[in-house]
């Protein structure tokens, strides 16, 4: 039986997070929401603990997780001391959607949050009732999605209850969650002889490239490439794999002219309905009116790159509600979070892409 509570998230009371917390440190599941989408937590030292989370998400065990955590002081407890770019990057960012990759320490978390390798991403979450949570249970938190593997992300708890209700331990109802898209995950390299520093961008996220270089004037910010070799581990959590996706085979549809892209979408989708298949389109509050589909789902404003983020992993499970098969998306601008949107995208769509 999985446990609910529903807690203010503009005020937590302490009291009311003294059960989930406990839970957390006696080796439980707990959901709960920060500022991007609902994590699914676990104290990141018991490994008898974060096999739970594979289990309940059906995760494949080589995607490593994030740990969050409460304050500052708890990271030096986990990872080597961060080079100095990195410490300037959570001087800006932090507590918020920043995940940095850094030199775990030896035997301080379980071998499965690393997924094998040196190294653990950490995150400290600006959401008042996700620090009060990790700060009463006393534990570094792992904390993937909320989500079945390959789902789209919960941002609210009904969408928890939909995926994992029965295989996790409890749900704290925060309620919607702000910006609707997981952290940005980075990586810093120091500069060595031939070669210059390096901060790489493994997962974008609502800190943007530019926003990154503002932060680290003179430094080279990149973007990682996603392509593993099929033995290679993943250096963060989606790289690796297929992500966010509805049931139905989506397909994005990307060009420089708005005319052309909603041509092609609607030839896709008379294509379809031709077949016998139910359709479902994924586009924007300027185009809703221009295609026909058995589902057409508007996600946001173009003119509001954040609106899109913030509804998009909703927009996708209502093709789900709407029983479609086929599913065609539109490409948005690819400046600031519409990189992190496009990232998403082209997971949801397993790079199933076409250019006009």
């Amino acid at each position: 039986m999985t446990k609910y509570w529903k807690i203010s998230a503009s005020q937590p009371d302490i009291h009311d997070l003294v059960e989930p917390a406990l839970i957390l440190r006696q080796g439980g599941l707990i959901a709960f929401p920060t500022e991007t989408v609902y994590g699914l937590g676990a104290d990141a030292r018991q490994t008898d603990a974060v096999l739970k989370i594979f289990t309940a998400k059906g995760r494949p065990a080589d995607n490593p997780l994030i740990v969050h955590i409460a304050n500052r002081s708890q990271m030096e407890e986990l990872a080597a001391a961060p080079d100095e770019a990195i410490s300037r990057l959570l001087d800006v960012f932090w507590p918020g959607p920043l995940t940095v990759v850094l030199p775990v320490k030896p035997g301080v978390l379980s071998p499965l949050v690393t997924g094998g390798l040196a190294t653990v991403g950490l995150r400290m979450p600006d959401h008042p009732l996700a620090l009060q949570l990790i700060a009463a249970s006393g534990c570094p938190v792992a904390a993937p999605s909320a989500n079945s593997s390959g789902r789209p992300s919960p941002t609210c708890a009904e969408h928890v209850l939909d995926d994992l209700a029965g295989r996790i331990d409890g749900i704290v109802d925060g309620g919607a969650t702000g910006i609707g898209l997981e952290s940005t995950v980075v990586a810093y390299t120091t500069a060595m002889e031939g070669r210059e520093a390096v901060l790489d961008i493994l997962r974008p996220g609502s800190i943007s490239i530019e926003m990154l270089r503002a932060a680290l004037p003179g430094t080279l910010v990149r973007v990682a490439s996603p392509h593993l070799e099929a033995t290679e581990a993943p250096r963060a959590p989606g790289m690796k794999y297929a992500h966010y996706a509805p049931r139905g085979a989506m397909t994005l549809v990307q060009g420089q002219s708005p005319e052309r892209v909603l041509a092609r979408l609607q030839r896709e989708l008379d294509a379809a309905r031709a077949r016998g298949e139910r359709t479902g389109v994924l586009t924007y509050r300027e185009h809703a009116d221009a295609l026909r589909a058995d589902a057409v789902v508007t996600c946001g404003s173009l003119g509001d790159l954040e609106s899109i983020a913030h509804g998009l992993y909703a927009a996708l499970r209502e093709f789900d509600e709407a029983g479609a098969d086929f599913i065609v998306a539109e490409a948005c601008p690819e400046e600031g979070i519409g990189a992190a949107i496009m990232n998403r995208l082209r997971k949801a769509a397993a790079d199933r892409i076409i250019y006009v």
